[in-house]
């Protein structure tokens, strides 16, 4: 009776031979985790200026701009971080 997989002739995934893979994979679900948080983040920082200042709406679309701002900067860091360490 054989311990491992391997040994039955079940194969995985190599992880070590395409682990760029996942870390591709990993940034693409973190960049738009990234993006939707902050513009989410900013629009109730906007509605709830909005509510307590008696506004009507002009705080909602600064914050959401300053959140669709804010994350596209933070996504452009990190993918500039995985190509200047993919170059090394």
């Amino acid at each position: 009776m054989p311990l491992c997989c391997e040994d039955a002739g079940i194969s995985f995934f190599d992880f070590k031979k395409h682990g760029k893979y996942f870390d591709h994979m990993t940034l693409a679900l973190q960049l738009g985790l990234t993006m939707a948080g902050s513009i989410v983040l900013c629009f109730f920082i906007g509605r709830w200026l909005d509510n307590w200042l008696n506004t009507k709406g002009i705080f909602i679309i600064i914050f959401t701009l300053l959140g669709i701002a804010g994350g596209g900067y933070t996504a452009y860091r990190q993918i500039m971080e995985l190509t200047k360490s993919d170059e090394d």
